[in-house]
């Protein structure tokens, strides 16, 4: 059975076993760290061109088995795929129009998975964005804490600021922002699971009276201005290219002039936004993220100046989100048996290998993340940021 492997695959020299449906097995190389385990004959001949939603599908699918540390298996299926695949972008997306109703079943589908299972490998204030480290050493604690602190003090925070939370997840945001630094906070999102949570957070800390969260969808938001401060956090990768104008636009309207906008979220890598290549894209848009489109940093500040802001700074946090995922996946890899009793089986596995791929992914270049900061000029052009950064790091 073993001639079944294709010959290009047998002359690789991995760290790689392959074992076969009926026992047999194949070492591609010396003292293999990741097992392949094949349960389904037909998936031999995909081997030849092993791309990396072939690979990740049929494991999702319970087609193959892997065997040896996340990490591990995700730098030897990379390195398989690279030498047997062409590595270049895969091709331009279709642009979708990204409607309400299909934006919200994508939020569900992603975010309402599971409180508890998120709780597991999160932070206690469950923040499911990108940490910030000082020093590369923290922990996942501290690193969160400093990325909540980092963000209020771009956005200037003063006592009594009115600040609009753009896709507030869990509530670990806006109830730093109120609570450390004084301001009355309106969050909005489009996740039941999550809305529910935050406003038991909220109660329980007694920040009623400073943070309001509801469901809403951005293009939903009021236009007359009454914001100081908005700031949007990992939700601008469900826009869509189609919207990200509109997006801009919204966030505009609702922020007074003299107002700030921070923008934090992923980008891609190439300018024209197709995914990274030999399928990696693929696999998050078609068990991860459905109908989520990364757009380049150059397309995402051309929409922010042309719907009225003036980008101010510019921060790539890519590395930091590397670690921050390397820390999500070694806290969910140490509790899986916990992690099975809350979601479906078929799910774990998808965020077993989402954690680490990505962790990797961002390690190697092929997606970055980026704060934007942006300013809406009052009438005369002027606006009221300080002339240098140094309050930032005080």
């Amino acid at each position: 059975m073993l001639t079944l492997i294709p010959p290009a695959l047998r002359r690789l020299k991995l760290p790689l076993r392959l074992r076969l449906w009926n026992g047999n097995q194949l070492d591609l190389g010396p003292t293999p760290s990741v097992t392949l385990v094949v349960k389904d004959p037909s998936l031999v001949a995909q081997l030849a061109h092993p791309s990396l939603s072939t690979l990740g599908g049929a494991y999702v699918e319970g087609r193959l088995e892997l065997e040896g540390p996340m990490s591990e298996i995700i730098r030897v299926g990379d390195t398989l795929s690279r030498a047997l695949l062409d590595g270049g972008g895969g091709p331009v997306p279709e642009r979708s129009s990204h409607d309400p109703a299909e934006d919200a079943a994508a939020i569900a589908y992603h975010y309402d998975l599971s409180n508890d299972f998120y709780a597991l490998w999160l932070d206690r204030q469950m923040v499911y964005s990108c940490a910030y480290f000082r020093t590369g050493q923290e922990d996942l604690e501290r690193a969160q804490t400093a990325k909540l602190q980092h963000l209020c003090r771009k956005l200037r925070l003063q006592p009594g600021d009115r600040l609009l939370d753009v896709g507030c997840g869990w509530g670990g945001l806006a109830c730093y922002a109120a609570r450390e630094f004084g301001a009355q906070v309106t969050g909005i999102t489009l996740s039941r699971e999550q809305l529910q949570l935050a406003r038991k957070r909220t109660q329980v800390e007694g920040l009623q009276d400073r943070v309001q969260l509801v469901l809403q969808d951005y293009r939903d938001l009021p236009q007359d201005g009454r914001y100081d401060k908005v700031v949007s956090v990992g939700m601008f990768e469900h826009v869509g290219h189609a919207n990200l104008g509109l997006y801009c636009q919204r966030l505009v309207g609702a922020v007074r002039a003299g107002g700030l906008v921070l923008n934090h979220g992923i980008t891609s890598k190439y300018t024209d936004g197709r995914p990274v290549g030999r399928g990696a894209g693929e696999f998050i848009e078609r068990y991860v993220f459905p109908r989520g489109e990364l757009p380049h940093l150059a397309t995402m500040t051309a929409r922010l100046s042309e719907a009225g802001l003036e980008v101010v700074d510019v921060e790539s946090l890519r590395l930091h989100y590397a670690r921050t995922l390397e820390l999500w996946s070694a806290r969910l890899e140490s509790q899986l048996d916990k992690a099975a009793t809350l979601v479906p089986e078929q799910a774990l596995r998808i965020w077993r290998l989402y954690l680490a791929g990505c962790a990797y992914g961002f390690a190697q270049g092929w997606i970055n993340l980026h704060q934007i900061l942006a300013v809406k000029p009052l009438g005369d052009g002027s606006h009221p940021l300080p002339w240098t950064r140094a309050d930032l790091y005080r």
